[in-house]
């Protein structure tokens, strides 16, 4: 009682001491530094898709571009970037501060189902997403090796296994692996084409040819119709 009557008989005292405060933290407000550059996360997505043996131009036009025309009716989108390799597309989705990843995610994943029937059929995986941070870098390298499995076995248990099951570990946002498939692309001369030869007879001829000259060995050839000209990637 007597710290608050203190106060209430000296009404001036107490005036000028909560001027004084408030000054203090109006001054003290204005000083505060502003960085320039601020580390803000904003909600990101990326969409992979993988096409073995197709070309960047070929996965632009049979890929990047149905799933873009579904991904861009998303709300809330700032920016969308995509990037096309052999054999793979990646698309980048960067969504407003406000808007929800989890809300997102589920938006991302409507327009992959609804692009499906426009994806090339001879996909080997449907495309897939995952939340990423475009600041991000890897802080892990595993190196794999093995002197009894076939180039392609390899690379197919290190994506189908390890990277999944490292995928699955608590507190990891991603992983992958680097292996890639090798392909063969074939163009068609003009005249042979007059001929009634078609690209599709000459792959089927040289695969015929590649599996009896290497019977023993194991090749498989399979035959990519998406993009500007077909094409065969051969796995051995």
């Amino acid at each position: 009682m007597q710290f608050t009557s203190f106060f209430i008989r000296r009404a001036t005292t107490t005036t000028l001491m909560i001027a004084a405060i408030a000054g203090f933290g109006l001054l003290s407000y204005f000083a505060l530094p502003v960085s320039n550059l601020p580390e803000v996360e904003y909600p990101t997505i990326r969409v992979s898709a993988a096409l073995p043996g197709a070309n960047p131009d070929a996965m632009a036009s049979t890929v990047a571009t149905p799933l873009e025309s579904q991904l861009s009716t998303i709300p809330g989108i700032e920016h969308m970037t995509s990037s096309n390799s052999v054999g793979e597309t990646d698309i980048t989705l960067q969504f407003d501060l406000n808007r929800s990843v989890d809300a997102a995610a589920q938006d991302v994943q409507a327009a992959i189902s609804r692009a499906t029937g426009a994806l090339p059929a001879n996909m080997p995986a449907p495309p897939s997403y995952s939340k990423v941070n475009p600041a991000a870098s890897p802080i892990l390298w595993l190196e794999m090796s093995s002197r009894t499995m076939a180039y392609e076995d390899f690379g197919r248990y290190a994506n189908q296994v390890v990277a999944k099951r490292i995928s699955m570990v608590s507190g990891v946002s991603q992983g992958g692996s680097g292996t890639t498939t090798r392909a063969l692309r074939f163009i068609g001369q003009p005249f042979f084409l007059a001929l009634a030869l078609s690209l599709t007879a000459l792959v089927g001829a040289y695969a015929a040819s590649a599996l009896r000259g290497r019977r023993q060995e194991r090749r498989s050839t399979a035959v990519h119709t998406g993009g500007s000209a077909p094409l065969a990637s051969k796995k051995g």
